[in-house]
């Protein structure tokens, strides 16, 4: 990488910081720190909504999927656009109308209120350890950008290391207000990065519509190139994220109203699909024309079967781009990174504190001193992360395992906290301990499943009976 890209990059990276810093001096208390004081628009809230659920984790992923089978990887995505529309529907006109009276931190306080709390106890564990995973996977998929695209021999462990302290340091000190009005920058610098200079630049590089033509197969072009196991797979895992995810009720929290909120939901549902799935899987189809080429052939990469997936985006970027283009589009997509990385930093963080340790530990009464807590908590938990990132190989994986554990164990209670009278808290403690627990142990244990379904599909299966027997039951 030449040495003005790494000045770009640099320049950018201690900008951020700095965000960090302002929001450090300018926070006053909790309130302020996760959930901005309840006070931010439509527009900040919708980008950061996308930006955190897409993110740089997504796109390395959607450039894998757009590698290994074309443009029907952009399916992921539009699942995430239904999940989007539907809980602006169904959700949060019922979150916002009880904050009029309750001012929530959490989503386990939320349900807790539906419930009892050992219900939002069990909720804040399986919420907080999904999104320290989620946290892993971004740190690994910045380490993958970085090893793929910067310093020649940058090991990956090394590049976890960088990525992992300037996510976690950034984070700790500014807290949501640092992160969703940084997510609308960045998230502005990365479709501006994408639309202007990745995907034409990639394009001609790759010798045009002819070129793309003559290197990849015809099922590469169509949408229909994908089994229906895949999307549901897909649909059963990210749509009900939506309605039990921790970063999502944050934003709810933050925003001024309903009307704001909703219209935050939809303006973040139409960057998912068509716009970011369809750019995500463009940038990996034309990685895989490259490498057909034998353009990556000077960095050792002579063939598909030579080269992970998920590298093919990020070595892509760093044949094609000219100097100067290369660091603005390399601070694009660590921008993308970092605006899911912090938020999912910051939802961990403030289950731990709110929702599990208060239980046991006597929360500061000074506003500061809580401050404080939090972000020496946030520190922590970030440390936490950046070592199980060292464990994992693949980010997607990682993504979808951390989001399969939590809807798995929370959709079903939310489920029937939104549409019954009196759900039964019994019945939600066990529906969540046996649907997490399931899937958890399917992923863990490895074992083929019938139809090459998701364990997901198992755990919230599991959850729904489970839920229902005992609900019936009770009443």
């Amino acid at each position: 990488m030449h040495y003005l890209d790494v000045i770009v990059f640099t320049l950018y990276m201690a900008g951020v910081i700095g965000i960090g810093i302002r929001f450090l001096i300018l926070n006053k208390g909790v309130d302020d720190y996760y959930v901005g004081g309840r006070k931010i628009g439509s527009v900040h809230i919708g980008l950061s909504v996308v930006a955190t659920d897409v993110g740089g984790g997504f796109s390395i992923g959607l450039g894998g999927l757009g590698f290994i089978m074309g443009l029907a990887g952009s399916w992921m995505l539009f699942t995430g656009l239904i999940g989007a529309w539907l809980s602006a529907v169904l959700l949060i006109p019922r979150v916002k109308k009880m904050e009029e009276t309750r001012k929530f931190f959490t989503f386990p306080q939320f349900l807790g209120s539906f419930y009892n709390p050992r219900v939002a106890f069990l909720a804040g564990i399986i919420s907080a350890i999904g999104y320290l995973g989620f946290t892993s996977s971004q740190i690994l998929a910045g380490a993958i950008l970085a090893e793929a695209t910067f310093i020649p021999h940058l090991d990956r462990q090394t590049a976890l290391i960088i990525m992992g302290i300037i996510v976690i340091v950034y984070t700790a000190m500014g807290g949501i207000k640092a992160v969703i009005y940084t997510d609308t920058i960045q998230w502005i610098i990365l479709m501006s990065g994408l639309v202007f200079i990745g995907i034409p630049v990639a394009f001609f590089a790759v010798g045009g519509l002819e070129g793309v033509r003559e290197a990849l197969p015809s099922e590469f072009f169509s949408l229909a190139n994908i089994r229906w196991q895949q999307i549901l797979n897909w649909g059963v895992t990210i749509i009900p994220i939506w309605f039990v995810g921790m970063t999502l009720y944050q934003r709810i929290y933050a925003s001024r109203n309903k009307k704001q909120a909703q219209r935050a939901w939809f303006i973040a549902g139409l960057f998912e699909w068509p716009v970011m799935a369809f750019m995500g899987v463009l940038l990996g189809l034309f990685a895989r024309v490259a490498i057909t080429q034998g353009m990556f052939e000077y960095l050792g990469y002579g063939a598909t079967g030579d080269i992970d997936a998920e590298m093919g985006l990020p070595l892509l970027l760093r044949t094609v781009l000219p100097v100067g283009l290369m660091g603005l589009m390399m601070a694009a997509y660590f921008s993308a990174i970092m605006s899911t990385a912090d938020s999912c930093l910051m939802a961990s963080s403030g289950n731990f504190l709110t929702d599990i340790l208060s239980r046991w530990f006597r929360v500061p009464e000074s506003h500061r001193k809580f401050l404080l807590v939090s972000q020496l908590l946030t520190l922590v938990l970030g440390v936490i992360a950046l070592l199980l990132a060292t464990q994992m190989p693949n980010v997607l994986e990682l993504m979808l395992y951390s989001y399969a554990f939590m809807v798995s164990g929370l959709f079903v209670p939310v489920i029937g906290a939104l549409f019954l009278k009196r759900a039964s808290s019994t019945a939600a403690f066990w529906a969540m301990g046996l649907g997490g627990g399931t899937t958890i142990t399917l992923i863990i244990g490895d074992w083929p499943l019938p139809l090459g379904l998701d364990p997901n599909i198992f755990g919230i299966s599991l959850s729904l009976i489970t839920f229902t027997i005992i609900n019936f039951i009770k009443k």
